[in-house]
């Protein structure tokens, strides 16, 4: 019988890994450059981790199980609480604010399709212990700098769940209409807020806050506290030399968001186009420590993978050919060349040396090193460039990766 791989998830060939590594590499780098350290959490959690986060409907999208213990566990649907968890368990004293990045696979079971998998793989940044807008700038800039290196077409929107919070306040039920603004739900929006008995001039201006999109001119008619915050991070994005627009329909609505919100979108996508997303927020009161303001984004690492541009790192592949009678000699030589960073292959199925050369050019090597018992006698090997054509001889003594030119 044929075993297939789980519905929702994908096998990654040679070609897409090296992408995939390359993508990380430039993701990792930048982090880096801005003083994030990576960190890593188990790639299960107890469940109740993320029903505290998300609400106990979380369960229908998680896979979860009992271990021989009989407790619940779920595989890590996504990785802001665990580092929350991870930052209260062994990182509580240590002087802040700290910069934490992660990239991981995580698992969520949902319906597949384009953009979106059951196991998927997170690229994320927290800053956690500063309740300043330079934070959130920063956390910002970093996703901004981080996609902007990709040479990935996106857009960027920004907004405060706070605006929205201020308007509903004293209202029933208010988080469910904030999470019916987030969907763009209109419809059922409209209906909840009837359902509810919202005041007329509220729904007004919950409407009218939604469809407020724009740069700073936006906000002169929003009298609030919160739209101070909003101008003040405005301020540090432009030393940032960020490019935004402000959204105020944006408002993620899980009720732990704290402030600032933003997510980036990429058109390139279809309807999955939201490649990363973010904001300032309060977990660690919710897991049972003191209250500890973080701002942090996770990138959807697939999805940027796919409309992202890198440059793969070019090594050159030689190809040693041997005879039955240098094989020995060939494995000293292909050892010292990978030493000095070639990717070096050589024979391991007894063929004669023109299969060899034919397996050669199959797997689109650059040179062929052919140890030869003529060529040995003389303390040489042939070289011969599989692109040009191009061969010559060289003492064994003398072999450098600079005769390895493409």
């Amino acid at each position: 019988m044929k075993i297939e791989r789980p519905r929702g998830t994908r096998d990654f060939l040679p070609e897409e890994m090296e992408k995939r590594r390359a993508v990380e590499k430039v993701m990792r780098r930048i982090a880096e450059s801005y003083g994030y350290r990576e960190v890593m959490t188990p790639t299960f959690e107890h469940s109740e981790l993320f029903k505290i986060k998300s609400g106990e409907e979380i369960v229908k999208e998680m896979y979860v199980f009992l271990d021989k213990g009989g407790r619940e566990m779920a595989l890590r649907p996504e990785l802001t609480a665990p580092v929350v968890r991870m930052f209260l368990d062994c990182c509580e004293v240590l002087p802040k604010p700290l910069r934490f990045y992660y990239f991981s696979n995580c698992f969520r079971y949902e319906r597949p399709q384009r953009g979106r998998f059951r196991e998927f793989w997170q690229f994320g940044a927290e800053l956690i212990g500063s309740n300043s807008c330079l934070a959130e700038a920063e956390v910002i800039s970093l996703a901004y700098e981080i996609l902007k290196a990709l040479k990935v077409e996106f857009e960027l929107k920004i907004g405060h769940v706070g605006i929205m919070r201020k308007v509903l306040s004293g209202i029933e039920n208010s988080e469910k209409i904030m999470h019916l603004i987030d969907k763009k739900d209109v419809e059922n929006l409209l209906s909840e807020m009837e359902r509810l008995e919202v005041p007329k001039d509220v729904r007004e201006k919950v409407l009218m806050l939604m469809d407020l999109k724009g740069d700073l001119s936006i906000l002169e008619d929003v009298k609030i506290e919160e739209a101070d915050r909003l101008k003040k991070l405005a301020e540090v994005l432009e030393d940032y030399k960020v490019k935004y627009k402000l959204d105020l329909g944006i408002v993620r609505g899980l009720d732990y968001y704290t402030g600032v919100v933003f997510e980036f979108y990429s058109e390139k996508l279809g309807a999955q186009k939201q490649i990363c997303g973010g904001g300032s927020y309060e977990l660690a009161s919710l897991f049972g420590g003191k209250e500890t303001p973080a701002t942090g984004f996770a990138i959807g690492f697939d999805r940027v993978c796919e409309i992202c541009e890198v440059d793969l790192e070019k090594r050159v592949k030689v190809v040693v050919v041997s005879f039955k009678e240098t094989y020995s000699k060939a494995i000293e030589i292909a050892k010292k060349l990978r030493e000095k960073d070639l990717i070096v292959i050589i024979d391991v199925m007894d063929r004669s040396v023109k299969k060899q050369l034919s397996f050669a050019n199959d797997i689109s090597a650059d040179f062929a090193l052919i140890v030869g018992g003529r060529e040995l006698e003389a303390g040489e090997v042939l070289i011969k460039n599989l692109r040009s054509g191009e061969q010559f001889g060289v003492k064994i003594s003398d072999l450098s990766p600079a005769l390895f030119v493409k």
